[in-house]
């Protein structure tokens, strides 16, 4: 398989943002949104900047832990919510970017259609 065409730094730091990249590129945004690893950059991408801010909570005197348990108030909801919106937001990104935003829900579909098959041929509808 030919290496997929990257964006240069400019360009990523743009989609990273939400800009659209150009159509020679629509390989490696599928690749990005639908391909293996998918999942786990897009809450990286949520979550990674918020760390930092999240950080000034520690300058906070006292107990360890009531910085901790304030960092944590905001964060596990951020988390929350960006799975929530994790499918929502892949499909938009893909519209914007000219492609089909059912592919999201493409690796479910091959599953459920392989699912189905192998109930058909077990019980002889195939």
């Amino acid at each position: 398989m030919p290496a997929l065409q990257r964006p240069t730094f400019g360009q990523y730091v743009g989609y990273q943002f939400g800009r659209t990249l150009p159509d020679s590129l629509q390989d490696w945004v599928r690749n990005d949104l639908v391909g293996p690893g998918a999942s786990v950059r897009y809450l990286i991408r949520f979550t990674v900047p918020v760390l930092p801010i999240l950080a000034l909570f520690l300058l906070i005197p006292g107990p360890i832990w009531i910085p901790l348990a304030m960092m944590a108030l905001l964060f596990i909801p951020l988390v929350y919510f960006a799975v929530a919106l994790m499918q929502v937001y892949r499909r938009h990104r893909l519209q914007s970017h000219g492609l089909d935003p059912d592919l999201v829900a493409e690796k479910a579909q091959r599953r459920a259609d392989r699912i189905r098959d192998d109930y058909e041929r077990r019980h002889g509808r195939a």
